[in-house]
């Protein structure tokens, strides 16, 4: 038990190194005993959340909080509930309609690269902290393509409520014993308040719409999915549509935080890869000009330096489930009502399926090399019906806004360690500082500047 509370994470891997691809998990005091099952194979991942789905379903101790919390969303939602809302949601994030976000992506980005060369100049040195700076682009960016013009309020509330409620959240989901949530303790106190004001905030933001626009449909999300109808009529009611707002903000600011954060100070430590992947944004952008979606598809090393750091630090490191029927998982019995965690981190440093599984190597992610690889052996927007719905929009976000970044500045590492953690998605446990260096435009092109100038 206090293993997985100072980290899980080295646990999981333990567990696949000395048991193999399913390990049961035995923790905590007698009486209050939690146990699970472990999934670090790619073979028993897509049993889980693919072949056998109907078996495994989110009604764990971690959902259940979720659910209390964030509300019952895409993320949480089950059976005939979730079917409803995927119907009316699906057509928001097809590939066309999210490709129409590449100019809201594109304005963020550059008003990160604007800032950061204010704080290039500084006295800082030069010095960021890639968690906070990536964490307040993706939210900025996630909160523009969904409110339009409501961005600061919704920002607001974000950034001082999320936090408190995540933590809170987590902290009840892995506890062998969970107070009810009425009982007036600090904890249930400062959680509740932090709920209150971020249902308070999207619900006047999605009253403030429907009296503006009523039934016009808008370009923010918030407005298409005010608008969505299904075949016969059917609608999102208020409470759901907040609940999909929560779910959208949640999940949709941090994961990309993530993937970016560890991008940037991977490339830190790798001159030579973050020099190959400059120079592919600078033959696409070196004219200065935002980024389209259209560009994604001509920048293929940014994206495989995307997917390596996705591999190594995936947002979601374990996928919880709950067998609702005994089930053979790469060859373990797994009983009815037993909790189950399929690990994308053990699967993606498996030494069976990546070679040397600790290193940095965008070349793993070539077209070839991924047609070669088991298709769950890389997963980290999970997988089979309940795959993520927004992992193109994720994948846009990431590339075009580290390209933008990339062609603006140099990178160097300065926190070469980061120790990590699992809440809601992937913990870092302190700053991830990298140093900005200033590019300057010189023939169409650009080079670093040096810090003296």
């Amino acid at each position: 038990m206090l293993d997985l509370r100072r980290d899980p994470l080295g646990v999981y891997l333990d567990a696949r190194r000395n048991h193999g691809g399913v390990a049961r998990i035995s923790a905590g005091p007698p009486g209050v005993r939690a146990e699970f099952y472990l999934v670090s194979s790619p073979e028993g991942a897509q049993q889980v959340l693919a072949t056998q789905a109907a078996n495994f379903r989110k009604e764990n101790a971690i959902y259940q909080e979720i659910r209390e919390s964030f509300g019952n969303g895409l993320l949480t939602a089950q059976d005939d509930d979730y079917r409803r809302q995927r119907r009316l949601v699906q057509p928001l994030f097809t590939q066309r309609r999210v490709n129409g976000y590449a100019d809201a992506i594109g304005v963020e980005a550059e008003a990160l690269a604007e800032r950061w060369t204010a704080v290039a100049g500084g006295a800082a040195d030069g010095v960021v902290d890639a968690v906070e700076e990536m964490s307040r682009f993706a939210l900025r960016t996630v909160a523009r393509i969904l409110f339009g013009a409501d961005v600061e309020d919704a920002i607001r509330a974000v950034r001082s409520s999320f936090p408190l409620l995540g933590h809170y959240t987590v902290s009840r989901g892995f506890s062998p014993v969970r107070i009810p949530r009425d009982w007036p303790t600090p904890g249930n106190r400062q959680a509740m308040a932090a709920k209150r004001e971020l249902y308070r905030v999207c619900d006047e933001i999605i009253a403030r719409r429907r009296t503006r626009d009523g039934e016009r449909e808008t370009d923010d999300l918030l407005g298409l999915l005010a608008a969505a109808r299904g075949e016969d009529g059917e609608q999102l009611d208020p409470a759901e549509l907040r609940d999909q707002v929560l779910v959208f903000l949640l999940a949709g600011h941090e994961t990309t935080s993530t993937s970016l954060t560890f991008a940037l100070q991977l490339l830190g430590l790798h001159p030579e890869e973050q020099a190959r992947a400059r120079a592919e944004a600078d033959e696409l952008l070196g004219d200065g000009r935002r980024p389209r979606a259209s560009d994604l598809a001509e920048l293929p090393y940014l994206t495989q330096v995307l997917k390596e750091a996705m591999r190594l630090y995936p947002a979601a490191p374990a996928i919880g489930r709950r067998s609702v029927a005994e089930s053979v998982v790469d060859g373990v019995v797994i009983p009815a009502g037993a909790d189950v965690l399929v690990v994308p981190y053990s699967v993606h440093r498996h030494p069976l399926h990546w070679a040397e599984p600790e290193r940095f190597d965008p070349e793993r992610f070539t077209p070839e090399r991924e047609a070669a690889r088991h298709r769950y052996a890389w997963f980290p927007f999970g997988g089979g019906p309940r795959a993520c719905i927004g992992q193109h929009f994720s994948m846009l976000e990431s590339v075009l806004g580290l390209a933008v970044l990339l062609r603006a500045f140099e990178v160097e590492t300065v926190d070469a360690a980061v120790q990590l953690g699992q809440g809601v998605t992937l913990e870092v446990r302190g700053p991830v500082r990298i140093r900005l260096t200033p590019r300057q435009r010189v023939g169409g092109a650009r080079e670093a500047v040096p810090a003296t100038e």
